[in-house]
């Protein structure tokens, strides 16, 4: 379960009061859940009954929901296929930049990701990993949550000018994920500073217990940080090769600095 949709669960129902946020909290659960009769979605979301099939009726209209009737559930529909079909085409990593991060998860067997700005957010845009070296939950395509805690937001947050770091903070306040998370902004404020001198941020178990991340950031031809590479690991396959892992991402956040500058990542 994502972490916006665990604070979606966690809230009064009642503060979710139009119809557009309660139709979007029964698709949100539908998808998260692989699918869900009206009673689990009531029961979930603290919905009556009426409501749940009112709502999930209109998701089926439009598409974004299926109606299993010999099942009596609710499985997601196409219209969320296509979406998710129009962002990956509107983010558009370029091949080069896929093949920059595959060559890293290759030479360090970790699982590795490229980040970028959207808007506001430092989002997930890319990951290679593997069964043996998976990427960290849920750090999948579209993340966007937790810069504080996670090494590519670090780097990203660490990029911004004070005024645009403290108006991100204002509007995503740190909270904490693990014992070791940065949740105090002068302490934050400071380690960032840090990581802007050292060009590398490093997160030992702020965002998963028992994970380390690294990252590095990606610049355009102005020199500003435009995105970040970035790779995670267990904390015991990790320790011991910090050196190693900095030349790696070094190298690859300026291979795809190059690309950002040139066209052409090697």
């Amino acid at each position: 379960m994502t972490l916006q949709m665990e604070s979606n669960l966690s809230d009064d129902p009642g503060e979710r009061s139009s119809p557009l946020e309660k139709t979007f909290a029964v698709l949100e659960f539908v998808a998260e859940r692989g699918g869900a009769t009206a009673k689990e979605i009531s029961d979930a979301l603290g919905y009556p009954m009426p409501s749940v099939y009112r709502l999930a009726k209109a998701l089926v209209q439009t598409g974004y929901l299926v109606h299993l009737k010999d099942q009596s559930r609710f499985e997601l529909g196409y219209k969320p296929h296509q979406l998710a079909v129009s962002l990956h085409r509107q983010i558009g990593i370029p091949t080069q930049v896929k093949s920059v991060i595959a060559d890293l998860h290759q030479r360090l067997s970790m699982a590795a990701y490229f980040a970028v700005y959207r808007g506001a957010d430092v989002v997930v845009a890319y990951v290679v990993d593997s069964p043996k070296h998976p990427r960290l939950t849920p750090l999948n395509f579209g993340f966007h949550e937790a810069a504080h805690a996670t090494a590519f937001g670090k780097i990203m947050l660490a990029g911004m000018n004070e005024p645009q770091r403290n108006q991100y903070l204002a509007v995503h306040k740190p909270h904490p994920l693990q014992k070791n998370t940065i949740t105090d902004q002068a302490e934050l404020s400071t380690h960032l500073e840090s990581v802007m001198i050292d060009g590398v941020a490093w997160e030992h178990e702020e965002f998963v217990a028992g994970k380390i991340c690294a990252a590095v950031g990606v610049h355009h031809g102005a020199g500003m940080v435009v995105g970040a590479v970035a790779v995670s690991a267990d904390t015991a396959f990790m320790v011991g090769r910090e050196r190693e892992v900095e030349i790696a991402l070094r190298d690859s956040a300026n291979q795809v600095s190059k690309y950002f500058r040139t066209g052409l990542a090697r």
